[in-house]
């Protein structure tokens, strides 16, 4: 019963189709009375067989195929499967080559994270429908996003051969590598993008923040010497941190009736948490001074556990990327040759890169010719599905008085605090018929 004393009638809130994530997904919540009951994020997209399909093709056409899983964050695919190829053959990528792919990342990174926080995630907080609405009231705010973006598209345009999957890379380095002049012209635009970066952090701290933490299983890459991206052990900040060859000793997929993507858990325990806050608490040391400063005067601290404040994380990672993609380019010195030479050989290798959104893995057996026998890939998204169903069971009850609208557009908030790609979430389901 309500305060008035009637009794409260069951209710169904059904968001069909979820706005401003990338892919199909539905939102389905289950509630009786006073009793949240059911939260199901149902994901639709039609299942993707990319791993079915690269078996039987040439080690050397993973990272194109691939690519085609996502048209945000191909480099992540691009790389994750160069990065286990390398590893079957026994190749590792080094000095300006590995400085050329640790640029690129960054210039995916600057384009995805500035469409979720000015294009998918700035509305819900600012109370528009839309990036479009947005725009009548913050036209320089918009204008900003959307040159900061094509600073990230230049980037993947003069090393990838096209802003959206790219052409020019290859297992072992890029067909062809830029001169120092070709490189040079982002110079001008990084330095801008920086500073509008910068305000950027410094405008969405401002923004109204729900008060709710949880206690996150926080899983990333984590390198030694560097705020990963590319590379890294596989690390939990509850008790694990191995190499990524151990990916799924850790990591255990499961089928769920509701969703084309499999969920992910941890081996002996619940779901886990990657992206940006997963990084940001992992690698908070191996940010640049700048970046520290503007994390620490935004009040992050040195991990975050609010999701909804993951919008202030994605703008200090971008002010990093920015800063990044400077030093590379003012210190770049063309190498001798574009790619280093690799011949295949029999052997399973794993791979694994920190896409935008989190870790995407990659495992891969090949046989003596270089014919992929086996492939698995695993988007961040699917590994994010069973956290952002159980961020919705903590976060629904204390809001079960709200009207059914204004409770569905705080869910879709709270969805869309992890930039979901869900059509990069799918895979095809290995399918038993019983017949009796």
């Amino acid at each position: 019963m309500n305060k008035n004393g009637k009794t409260k009638k069951a209710r169904n809130i059904k968001v069909d189709y979820l706005a401003r994530v990338e892919g199909e997904g539905a939102l389905h919540v289950k509630i009786k009375a006073d009793d949240l009951l059911d939260v199901k994020l149902k994901i639709f997209e039609p299942p993707r067989f990319f791993e079915a399909f690269l078996r039987g093709r040439k080690y050397t056409e993973a990272p194109d195929i691939t690519a085609r899983i996502c048209g945000i964050c191909p480099i992540a695919y691009m790389l994750g499967a160069s990065h286990a190829m390398e590893d079957i053959c026994g190749v590792k990528v080094t000095g300006q080559l590995r400085e050329l792919r640790r640029l690129i990342y960054c210039g995916e990174w600057i384009e995805s994270h500035v469409l979720h926080i000015y294009m998918l995630h700035a509305p819900d907080f600012l109370g528009y429908e839309d990036a479009i609405r947005m725009a009548k009231d913050f036209p320089e705010a918009v204008e900003n996003a959307l040159r900061l973006k094509k600073i990230g598209n230049q980037i993947m345009t003069v090393l990838g051969g096209r802003e959206i999957h790219p052409i020019n890379m290859k297992i072992g380095g890029f067909y062809r590598v830029p001169t120092k002049k070709e490189l040079a012209v982002l110079v001008d635009e990084l330095k801008w993008g920086l500073e509008t970066a910068i305000a950027t952090v410094k405008l969405v701290s401002t923004f109204d923040f729900p008060d709710f933490e949880q206690d996150y299983e926080f899983v990333a890459l984590k390198h030694p010497n560097e705020y990963a991206i590319a590379e890294g052990n596989l690390i939990s900040n509850k008790g694990f941190n191995v190499p990524i060859s151990q990916y799924d000793d850790y990591l255990i997929e499961e089928h769920v009736e509701h969703s084309t993507a499999l969920h992910t858990h941890i081996q002996g325990r619940d779901g886990c948490f990657l992206g940006p806050m997963a990084r940001y608490a992992h690698n908070f040391k191996q940010l640049t001074p700048t970046a520290k400063q503007l994390a620490k005067e935004a009040g992050l601290g040195k991990v975050c556990k609010n999701p909804f404040k993951s919008i202030i994380v994605r703008a200090v990672e971008t002010v990093y990327a920015f800063e990044e993609a400077l030093r590379i380019v003012q210190n770049y010195e063309q190498p001798d040759k574009p790619a280093i030479e690799i011949e295949p050989k029999a052997g399973t290798g794993y791979g694994a890169t920190e896409a935008p959104r989190g870790i995407c893995y990659h495992r891969y057996t090949i046989d003596d010719e270089g014919i992929i026998q086996d492939a698995k890939i695993v988007s961040p998204t699917a590994v994010n599905q069973k956290t952002i169903e159980n961020d919705l069971m903590s976060f629904i009850p204390a809001r079960l008085d709200l009207p059914d609208e204004k409770l569905q557009w705080q869910c879709e908030q709270a969805i869309r605090n992890y930039d979901p790609c869900i059509s990069c979430s799918t895979h095809f389901l290995k399918l038993t018929v019983d017949r009796q």
